[in-house]
C-alpha cells in the first residue's frame, strides 16, 4: 500500500470542502447581515419591534438561518481541525467529531428556538 502523506480519507476531504463552502457563505451572508442590520437602518441599529418585523420577512429569515448554520458549521469544523492537529488516536478523533457535531446541532437548534420565540 502506498504511503502518501497527502492521501486523506473521504470524510476528512468532505470536512475541508464544507469548511471552504461555509467560509464563502459567511463572507456573503455576513455582508448581507451587516448591510441590512446596520447600514440601511436609521441610527445603525434596529429596535426589538423592527427586528421582529425584519425577521418575519421569509426571504430574510432564510438568509439569517443560513447565516446561523454557516457560523456554527464553520466554527465546529475549525475547532475539529485544531483538535485533530494534536495527533489524537482514531477513537479520540471520532469522539471529538461526535461531540462537536452535537455542539453544532445544539447551537443551531438553540438559535432556531430563539428566532422562533422572537418572531411569534
Amino acid at each position: 500500500m502506498e504511503n502518501n502523506p497527502f492521501a486523506q480519507e473521504p470524510k476528512a476531504s468532505l470536512s475541508w470542502l464544507w469548511q471552504v463552502i461555509t467560509g464563502i457563505g459567511l463572507l456573503v451572508l455576513l455582508g448581507f447581515h451587516l448591510v441590512a442590520q446596520h447600514f440601511i437602518v436609521k441610527g445603525g441599529l434596529r429596535d426589538f419591534a423592527d427586528v421582529v418585523t425584519y425577521l418575519r420577512n421569509p426571504l430574510v429569515l432564510v438568509f439569517e438561518i443560513l447565516f446561523l448554520i454557516c457560523v456554527a458549521s464553520h466554527a465546529m469544523l475549525g475547532m475539529r481541525a485544531m483538535l485533530l492537529d494534536f495527533g489524537l488516536s482514531a477513537r479520540a478523533e471520532r469522539r471529538v467529531s461526535q461531540v462537536l457535531t452535537g455542539v453544532g446541532i445544539a447551537t443551531v437548534a438553540y438559535g432556531l428556538l430563539i428566532t422562533w420565540a422572537v418572531i411569534h
